[in-house]
């Protein structure tokens, strides 16, 4: 994304070591950022990190623990030498039929998705509050906005997800942050997390294949295909600009019409 520069700008995003979150982290480092990987994946995030340049670094983080964002936070800023950006990716989607739901899987769903992002918000403003400046993305999903089978409790954390984006805004405007606090409704993308969930889907019966239930949702979008991570990551980079600086509390669909 050529057009966005964030040179200076200092981003820590969740979720970095794969998937839309790699996507996400080497998109602001293209625009220019210095970028912190964080990510339980000790094996691959130093991977990643050392691959974008622009004093980009790892740090380890368990997104459900309030002392590892702390840690991580600190970390990050030591890298970085402060912090700017502050993307909420990390997720996790277990699929299961409501008749069937598993107490551990809904639990696990609620901590990684809904307490997390709440977390990573909380220590964004920590950070950045004295500063008076900076930028929370949070990863909902157009799952947020449609009633797709298979994925209830997912749906109903990304909602959350959404739900908090619109509160934290408004308290950072009430407190005096100075913090922007915006999400995005990223579609359906072929990542490992996609491809699994059309694969699920199929195994519980809702349709007669993975690639019947990928069709069905190229037939719900208008787009006419599947989500791309570089159209979710160029998303992110014009959240994080200041492009957008007068977007606040929103929530941004990057699902091709899907969700409408």
């Amino acid at each position: 994304m050529a057009q966005i520069d964030l040179t200076g700008r200092r981003a820590l995003v969740t979720g970095g070591a794969q998937g839309l979150g790699e996507g996400m982290a080497r998109a602001m480092a293209a625009a220019g950022a210095s970028v912190v990987v964080a990510d339980l994946q000790d094996d691959l995030g130093p991977k990643v990190a050392e691959s974008l340049g622009n004093s980009s670094g790892f740090v380890h983080l368990d997104v459900t623990d309030d002392d590892s964002w702390a840690a991580a936070v600190e970390q990050a800023i030591g890298i970085m030498g402060g912090l700017d950006i502050v993307v909420n990716n990390a997720g996790v989607e277990i699929t299961s039929l409501i008749v069937d739901l598993d107490p551990a899987a809904v639990r696990k769903q609620l901590d990684v998705n809904l307490l997390g992002t709440a977390l990573g918000i909380k220590h964004a403003f920590r950070a950045m509050r004295a500063q008076k400046s900076g930028v929370v993305i949070n990863v909902a999903s157009v799952a947020a906005t449609i009633a797709f089978p298979g994925i209830s409790v997912y749906s109903a954390t990304k909602s959350g997800v959404d739900r908090l984006t619109r509160v934290a805004a408004m308290e950072s405007g009430k407190l005096g942050y100075g913090v922007r606090v915006n999400c995005v409704y990223p579609g359906l993308v072929p990542t490992a997390m996609g491809a699994g969930l059309a694969n699920d889907v199929a195994e519980l019966g809702l349709f007669p294949s993975p690639e019947a239930a990928v069709g069905a949702v190229i037939e719900l979008t208008p787009s006419g295909r599947l989500g791309e991570v570089t159209d979710m990551a160029d998303a992110v980079v014009f959240l994080a600009s200041d492009a957008a600086r007068f977007i606040n509390g929103a929530g941004l669909p990057v699902d091709g019409g899907m969700g409408m």
